[in-house]
């Protein structure tokens, strides 16, 4: 298509010289043009926009047919698809997981006879030999032991099953860390971090491919399943953005528009902490409190729909066959009192102390291991972690069982179907009343035994999470910090009891803790309670989830504002401005600007008086992402913006597909072209790539106001102008260096663009 000014009459000395006819690059569109490199930022405002015209493009041609009307109609509906697939691959995902890593933990005890696939739990199902006793035992599933000797106990039998563990947890990490190291390098990790980032306007390529969604899955299952302290919740999702991601691509009001990609992106975050925790509500409100950057009401629904969706799938598939979300689901009948409000605190302090140590200390390794030779060897270092926690694992076990399975016992209340050595207490046959009602119960010797086994168990979970989180594996925190402070509750408050009233709830106290310790990992609050609840079913008990988490929450914050997450984005350098932090210092915005004093001038291009050849050699000699756009470098009056991408690629089409130009060729930005002579080549009108309103401020505006501007708008860079003359560029990075320089930080830790 040509410009209008082709439609004009055109006197003959302008058909020598070109310039009536001259054609706006970008009327003929052309691949790739508003598109963006990987590690750079996207425009918000410009992806905000170009949705708009989209939207209103599509309206108005609605109203010319019934074909134009269908397709307006499914264009709406879009979303709502998205979501549902969202839903429907993210539940199924995580049932297929759930069930993987069901059978692999126990195969590294024994195997079913019957079916090789079945887990212990289904082996047994199935057997008419089982006895209410010894209801996980029967004939069908032999330890590996009994299988290769013929004996199930003895000395020999417990060495043998001792180092078969070992090896098959050795053989499941070395798999995850190598799948990782060779297909999927962006596997690894919980992920959540990277979404955060990702969510804010970050491009990072690859980090939600196809690839990344199927080697994640699989080394999700192999890493949980081979013993090691972590979680699938968060690895869940990254899982659940990758399905969003993969279904973005096939609708181009998703693939074309970034920033409604990310819309799509947190419903999915959504659907993945859904599946996660079988809670659909914590689910939406974990994306809007803790990942996503932009959430407006339309985004909402479509995250409620997305996880509603996801929970059902999962559901349906049942892999615990107890028809319920989530392993631990647990229900308790048994009253709080006002006075247990104390130890709830108390265990909100112990939680927010443990979440400041294990950040300070993963944080610690994290980055030894990253100046260090120990980063040079992931799987070393993977098959050296795998090997300790295996040998220290196996003989108590609260820790040789799978993470989700201890919590489903801990959070439990004792009831007669109940045989953990955790409801070994006494009881008196003599006494009329029935069990439930007895006042207190002396405990038995498995209690006492459990308690040692348990306290073990926490100190070894504590030390281990630490050098596990954020090694080369796909590795979540939040099974393993709900694990940590369960057993302080069974250590002070086992005796704790009101005379003439039932005893307390442990398991209650498990759950608090949990929520605590969580808490102070993660500083979550609101979708902690609510996923807590949504776990437990007992809406009476948000008042002491609540307390805790709010408790937790200030004694961790006290020592440091970031949870493990943003404190691992610092770590990576990811440039991400959190809505959370304060900035309060009295800076202005010329002391953030570029150019600098004795810093070379602000690389610019002139509206009529650059040639291609000048274009091409600005883009050569600097690596900028934009470049302002002025009436003349005398005036330096702004005009607009151009983006490095958009001018690259306009100027490589426009030599292949436009006759005459060359690199004398001037670039014109402007509406139209100045006369030339007939013997000048072929001029390139740029005029549509042009951002004719960048956001700019005043250099006297202060830096408050430009760090509240970037997180609210979500500007890659922001002009500085002074009566309308341009005095230099703020960009995303700058905001950062200078936060960070303000912190007493090192404000080169921010790596990226």
């Amino acid at each position: 298509m040509m410009s209008a000014s082709c439609a004009t009459p055109t006197t003959p000395n302008e058909e020598m010289n070109g310039a009536g006819n001259l054609m706006d690059f970008l009327d003929e569109p052309f691949p790739d043009v508003g598109t963006y490199e990987d590690f750079h930022t996207i425009d918000w405002l410009r992806e905000k926009s170009r949705d708009t015209d989209r939207h209103r493009k599509i309206t108005s041609k609605s109203k010319e047919s019934m074909w134009e009307l269908i397709k307006s109609l499914l264009d709406a509906w879009s979303g709502w698809v998205v979501m549902l697939l969202i839903g429907l691959l993210s539940g199924t995902l995580a049932g297929v997981i759930d069930l993987a890593v069901d059978w692999m933990t126990d195969l590294k005890e024994g195997v079913c006879l019957s079916a090789f696939w079945y887990s212990h739990e289904q082996c047994c199902w199935t057997s008419n030999e089982t006895t209410f006793d010894d209801r996980d035992k029967c004939p069908q599933w032999q330890t590996w032991a009994e299988l290769m000797t013929g004996h199930a106990e003895g000395g020999g039998a417990y060495v043998l099953n001792y180092f078969l563990y070992v090896l098959w947890a050795l053989l499941f990490s070395f798999l995850a860390v190598s799948l990782v190291r060779v297909f999927a390098p962006y596997a690894c990790g919980s992920g959540i971090p990277e979404v955060s980032t990702i969510l804010s306007g970050f491009i990072i390529r690859g980090y939600l491919g196809k690839w990344t969604l199927l080697i994640k899955t699989v080394t999700l299952v192999l890493a949980v399943s081979s013993g090691l302290s972590l979680g699938k919740e968060g690895p869940l999702v990254h899982v659940a953005c990758c399905c969003g991601n993969l279904f973005c691509s096939l609708f181009s009001k998703y693939s074309k528009n970034e920033g409604k990609r990310r819309e799509v992106l947190s419903a999915a975050a959504a659907a993945g902490v859904s599946v996660a925790f079988g809670a659909p509500i914590g689910g939406v409100l974990f994306s809007l409190e803790e990942v996503s950057y932009y959430f407006p009401l339309k985004t909402l629904w479509r995250s409620f729909f997305a996880a509603l969706v996801a929970a059902f799938t999962l559901r349906a598939i049942n892999p615990f066959g107890n028809s319920r979300l989530v392993l631990f689901y647990v229900e308790y009948h048994t009253p709080w009192y006002m006075a247990e409000l104390v130890p709830f605190i108390l265990l909100g302090v112990f939680g927010g102390l443990w979440g400041t140590l294990f950040i300070r200390a993963n944080i610690a390794w994290c980055r030894r291991r990253k100046t260090t030779q120990l980063g040079k060897y992931p799987v070393l270092e993977v098959i050296a972690v795998t090997a300790i926690t295996a040998v220290l694992a196996f003989p108590n076990p609260y820790t040789r069982r799978s993470t989700s399975e201890l919590i489903s016992e801990l959070f439990n209340d004792c009831g007669a179907l109940e045989s953990s050595q955790l409801c070994d207490y006494v009881n008196n046959p003599n006494m009329s009343r029935p069990v439930d009602d007895i006042p207190d119960r002396p405990a038995g010797p498995g209690v006492y035994n459990a308690l040692w086994q348990l306290a073990l168990a926490l100190v070894f979970k504590i030390v281990i999470t630490i050098f596990t989180f954020g090694m080369k594996i796909p590795s979540g925190l939040f099974i393993p910090s709900m694990m940590a402070y369960h057993h302080h509750d069974w250590i002070i408050f086992k005796n704790w009891c009101r005379p003439g009233a039932d005893c307390v709830t442990p398991g209650l106290y498990a759950m608090v803790g949990a929520a605590a310790c969580l808490g102070g990992v993660t500083r979550m609050t609101v979708s902690l309670v609510v996923i807590m609840f949504e776990l437990t079913g007992g809406l009476e008990y948000i008042v002491p989830l609540m307390a805790a988490a709010v408790t937790s929450k200030w004694v961790a914050d006290a020592f440091g504002k970031e949870g493990i997450y943003e404190s691992h984005i610092q770590l990576n350098g990811y440039p991400y401005l959190d809505v959370r932090d304060e900035f309060t210092h009295r800076t202005l915005a010329t002391d953030v600007m570029r150019p600098r004093r004795n810093d070379p001038p602000l690389a610019v291009l002139t509206q009529d008086s650059t040639t291609v050849e000048d274009a091409e050699a600005l883009i050569k000699d600097t690596d900028y992402s934009g470049f302002p756009v002025v009436v003349s470098r005398e005036s330096e009056r702004l005009i607009g913006f151009v983006q490095r991408r958009d001018l690259t690629l306009a100027i490589k089409t426009a030599r292949q597909k436009q006759d005459g130009v060359v690199s004398s060729s001037m670039v014109y930005f402007t509406e139209d072209a100045q006369q030339l002579p007939a013997s000048d080549p072929q001029p390139l009108k740029l005029r549509r790539i042009l951002n004719l309103s960048p956001f700019t401020v005043t250099d006297h505006t202060p830096m408050e106001t430009v760090v509240d501007i970037f997180r609210k708008l979500g500007l890659r860079q922001c002009l500085v102008t002074r009566s309308g003359r341009l005095l230099g560029i703020i960009t995303k990075k700058d905001v950062l260096r200078h936060m960070a320089q303000m912190m007493n930080q090192d404000p080169e830790s921010i790596m990226f663009n």
